[in-house]
This record gives structure tokens, C-alpha cells and sequence, in this order.
């Protein structure tokens, strides 16, 4: 698709607002306007200069408003940008959260049995997963919404067992983010979608999760096989739903 000439760009925004004056510099192109409802107008006109590789730029002075139109940068396809890279991530995380939820499933088992360690390895790589990629697809969502152009989500692998089988996921935009209220929509968007999953994790961990005798605890701390932890205000609830919860019960919480 060709750039847009002067006269588009002209055209395009004399068509949006009522433009009181023009002066075209060297970098880009001032619209003087004179719109009371100028928001949604705004974001009109950037879709529409952005999918011919211009952005605009709306500035408050003291006698008015002023439009800035000025040329995107031609931004380099790197190699993160190739369709390959979210899929290969994607396959290593889970690979990396399967091989922890075994191992930590062991553990468990070796103090309270809690299932098989194949199966619970599937039941927390769906859990870890699925609350990442729940959170990612709420951002998702409320870019195609705002019609923001993003990547796929970027799984990071961790380090199993020792550490963390996953540091996060993260996306990348490829488009205009116009105004604040569209970047706190996209940004609330994630955690709103992936409390709901958490909460059904919560439960499931607190439904599996051991409860053992005071004497075990106390042996185990010993060893240094154990250590406190504070619980959250949710797994907190949740323990409570199994009457697993208080002061007087020690949990050791599953995978």
C-alpha cells in the first residue's frame, strides 16, 4: 500500500474535524481544530493513518487544539517476530512446568500421598498454563477490541524443580495504543480474566493439598524440608471451603 501524499492526509483529517488551520513543516503536518467531542474523532483517525504507516499526535496549547500527523518509522522484522518463536516457547514452558509439577508431586507424595505424579504433573501444567494464558487472551481480546494489533503471547521458560518452570508470558504490540482509556482497558483486561481462573485453581490446590499431624510438622521443619509460608487471602478461603484451614492444622500445599 503507497504512503499517503499531503493532500490525503489533508483530506482525511479536514473530513474528521473542523480544521481552522494547516501549516505543513518539515517533519510533519499541524492541523489547528476547533471539535468539543474530539476523543472518539481522534481515534477515527488514527485507524485509519495507521494502516497506511502514519500516527497522529493530539496536543492542548494555549489557543487550542493542535494535530500533529507525522510518518511511522519503518520498524525491521526481527527474529522474535517470526511465527515460530511464540509456538517453540510455548512447547519448552509447558515441557519445563510438566517436568516440575512431577518432581513436586513426588515430594508430596513422599509425606502424604496425593495422586499419581504423571497426572498431577497434567493437572498443574493446565493450572499454571491456563491461568498465564487466560491472562494473556484477556489482553488479547481487548486489543482486536480497540483493534490494536499485537503478537501472539511470548511464554518464558524457567527452571524446573530448582526455581520456577515459568516466568510469565507477555505480548507485544504492533500498533497504536491512542489514548488512555484504550490502554487501561487492554491492560485491565488480563488480570480481570485470569483472577477467575486462579480462583478455580485455588480450589483444586486447596482440595488436594495434605493436611499432617502436628509431630510430622514439626519433624520436617527440623530437617529443613518445610518452611512457613504466608497464605494469601483467597487460598486462605479456599482451605476453609475443605476445613483445612486455622492456626491448628498444618497443610502442605500441593503442586
Amino acid at each position: 500500500m503507497t504512503d499517503l501524499t499531503q493532500d490525503e492526509i489533508i483530506s482525511k483529517v479536514s473530513s474528521i474535524f473542523d480544521v481552522k488551520d494547516i501549516v505543513i513543516n518539515l517533519n510533519d503536518i499541524q492541523f489547528k481544530i476547533e471539535d468539543e467531542n474530539f476523543k472518539s474523532k481522534f481515534v477515527n483517525l488514527a485507524r485509519q493513518l495507521e494502516v497506511r504507516n502514519f500516527a497522529p499526535r493530539l496536543e492542548k496549547s494555549f489557543d487550542g487544539m493542535y494535530i500533529f500527523v507525522t510518518k511511522l518509522p519503518e520498524i525491521k522484522r526481527k527474529w522474535l517476530s517470526k511465527s515460530w518463536v511464540p509456538r517453540i516457547l510455548f512447547a519448552v514452558t509447558v515441557t519445563m512446568v510438566l517436568i516440575d509439577g512431577y518432581f513436586r508431586t513426588d515430594f508430596v507424595n513422599s509425606l502424604s500421598f496425593i495422586g499419581d505424579p504423571f497426572q498431577m504433573s497434567i493437572f498443574y501444567a493446565f493450572s499454571l498454563i491456563g491461568i498465564l494464558g487466560v491472562h494473556e487472551s484477556g489482553h488479547l481480546i481487548a486489543a482486536r477490541k480497540h483493534k490494536i494489533r499485537t503478537t501472539w503471547p511470548y511464554f518464558i521458560p524457567g527452571v524446573p524443580v530448582f526455581g520456577i518452570p515459568t516466568f510469565g508470558a507477555l505480548i507485544q504490540s504492533r500498533g497504536l495504543t491512542i489514548n488512555r482509556d484504550i490502554l487501561f482497558d487492554v491492560a485491565i483486561a488480563g488480570p480481570i480474566a485470569g483472577l477467575v481462573i486462579a480462583i478455580i485453581v485455588c480450589i483444586f490446590g486447596a482440595y488436594t493439598s495434605p493436611v499432617i499431624s502436628d509431630a510430622m510438622a514439626d519433624e520436617l521443619f527440623s530437617e529443613s524440608q518445610l518452611m512457613k509460608m504466608n497464605i494469601p487471602i483467597l487460598m486462605s478461603i479456599s482451605l476453609d471451603l475443605f476445613d483445612k484451614g486455622g492456626s491448628d492444622k498444618e497443610v502442605i500445599m500441593s503442586p
